[in-house]
């Protein structure tokens, strides 16, 4: 999943896993190290590697030292043809690899959907340097923010910009300017030389897609056709509030039809209860007292900035936003705060996020249309502000237009998105498309993030569509949309209000 600039700076990263990559130092870059293992399948054993790839941490700079990528490869059973698929996780800082050992469902879910892919070919999973199962995870710390005052986009500006100079004078044995989406591409290319490929296909969701955009824009000749989902081009790494805002207006739509939410409803429905919300924090911020997870009593204010923030939370579980946002409407403000309350702790983040998102950067074109956007009063710049004022304190060298920017491409790719994903808004496709003339694309309604994902575990018509473009090229079973089912949404914890 895309990590977006105003998730970044609240996430809290629990670090669990060990790098257990052999030291660095003793291996030549292009070299690959490789374990093996076997997962049960769904038709019994199933032989994977998991390996190393030794890349430069930065190939622009000579001595650079030499650090580890993680990568699995799971093999066809049988031959079919078809070009390896390199399966490029989303983030940045998704680390997957534990999937082969860890018994979660989402682990499991996800080494399920690897398996089945050897029906296409040979599946290659590639992490991401800097924050990999076989090599470094960097991270910095991040203080506590205050709760005695409303949050602020200038003070989070501030803070990205001092967590940039704080982590550069931590880390001076490392070279952060190598942790660019360039990098990240050519280790793509490099692994695929190590692995003996001529050719590859991509699959990618999130900043996944933005990876495999960026392997197209720099290797071309190298992909044969690509499947991505939740896409992100290289120009949009900063979402444009009013694409955003119109998905809350589609799971609006749809709320507002739901009987057991219409007693909560204000006049003018969930978009109403939106521009009420948007008023009343206008005036001025509230205090809430609640109690922490140990039971002490705290106070925590919350504004306008806030609310902005408060509108994105729980779009990824639509089920839950309708109920949360008429919470806060009828001024049932305590479950938010002790989210805000917990957001605002110390935590830790992944450095390779602003790392990428800082370099790639927008055109200065699209820094107008996002500064100039009619729902910033609604959402704010919380995702772009930040890394925009922090850009020059990160090292990672910015890129040019002549990179971020689509052109024409003839290689084959279906993308895949839901019209209610407010982590890359499906406003992303239709502007890419015109641009790949052998481009489909397949729009789940009601669908969130996970468009890709969710089409090939529930729509099996279209999940086998999807695997036979991969294995032959072939896109006459290919739906132009597919509708998700319409959530069961939540309904407030409270009584509804009498109406008057």
């Amino acid at each position: 999943m895309r990590t977006s600039a105003w998730k970044q700076s609240l996430w809290l990263l629990l670090c669990c896993g060990v790098a257990f990559a052999a030291p660095a130092a003793a291996h030549r870059p292009g070299e690959i190290e490789v374990e093996r293992g076997r997962v049960d399948g769904p038709s019994g054993p199933v032989d994977y590697e998991i390996g190393t790839l030794y890349v430069r941490e930065n190939r622009y700079t000579p001595n650079s030292r030499v650090i580890g990528v993680g990568f699995a490869r799971i093999k066809a059973p049988r031959a079919t043809g078809a070009p390896p698929v390199f399966w490029l996780p989303g983030g940045p800082g998704l680390s997957v690899l534990g999937s082969f050992t860890d018994k979660s469902e989402s682990a499991q879910s996800r080494l399920r959907s690897w398996l089945a892919f050897g029906e296409v070919g040979d599946l290659v999973v590639v992490e991401q340097r800097g924050y990999t199962l076989r090599g470094e995870r960097l991270t910095a710390a991040y203080p506590a923010s205050p709760l005695d005052r409303p949050a602020s986009i200038d003070d989070d500006a501030r803070s990205m910009r001092e967590l940039a100079r704080a982590a550069v004078a931590a880390n001076p044995d490392k070279d952060l300017s190598g942790y660019s989406i360039v990098e990240l591409a050519d280790d793509v290319d490099e692994l695929r030389r190590a692995l003996g490929y001529e050719r590859i296909s991509l699959f990618g969701g999130s900043f996944g897609s933005q990876w495999s955009l960026a392997v197209l824009q720099l290797f071309p000749h190298r992909v044969v056709r690509a499947v991505l989902s939740g896409v992100e081009p290289l120009d949009n790494g900063y979402d444009m509030p009013s694409h955003v805002f119109a998905a809350l207006q589609r799971m609006g739509f749809e709320a507002d039809r739901d009987p057991a939410l219409a007693p909560y409803l204000p006049p003018g429905g969930m978009m109403g209860a939106v521009r009420a919300l948007h008023q009343r924090f206008a005036a001025g911020p509230v205090r809430v007292r609640v109690r922490d997870a140990q039971g002490r009593e705290q106070e925590v204010t919350l504004g306008a900035q806030d609310l902005q923030l408060a509108l994105l939370a729980h779009t990824d579980e639509a089920g839950r936003w309708p109920a949360f946002i008429l919470s806060l409407y009828h001024q049932h403000y305590e479950a938010w705060a002790r989210e805000v309350a917990a957001q605002r702790a110390a935590g830790e983040i992944k450095l390779i996020g602003p790392l990428i998102d800082t370099g790639l950067g927008v055109s200065a074109a699209r820094e107008y249309r996002l500064r100039s956007d009619p729902a910033l009063d609604y959402l704010g710049a919380w995702n772009f502000e930040s890394y925009i004022a922090s850009a020059r304190d990160w090292p990672t060298p910015g890129m040019k237009d002549s990179f971020r920017l689509p052109r024409r491409q003839e290689i084959p790719v279906l993308f895949v998105h839901g019209d209610w994903d407010t982590s890359t808004p499906v406003e992303n496709t239709r502007e890419l498309l015109p641009y790949f003339r052998n481009g489909r694309a397949i729009v789940v309604h009601r669908g969130g993030h996970d468009g890709a994902f969710y089409l090939l575990r529930d729509a099996p018509q279209a999940k086998k569509a999807v695997y036979e473009f991969l294995r032959s090229g072939r896109d006459e079973g290919l739906p132009a949309q597919v509708d998700a089912p319409l959530p069961k949404f939540e309904v407030p914890d409270f009584a509804p209000p009498p109406r008057g």
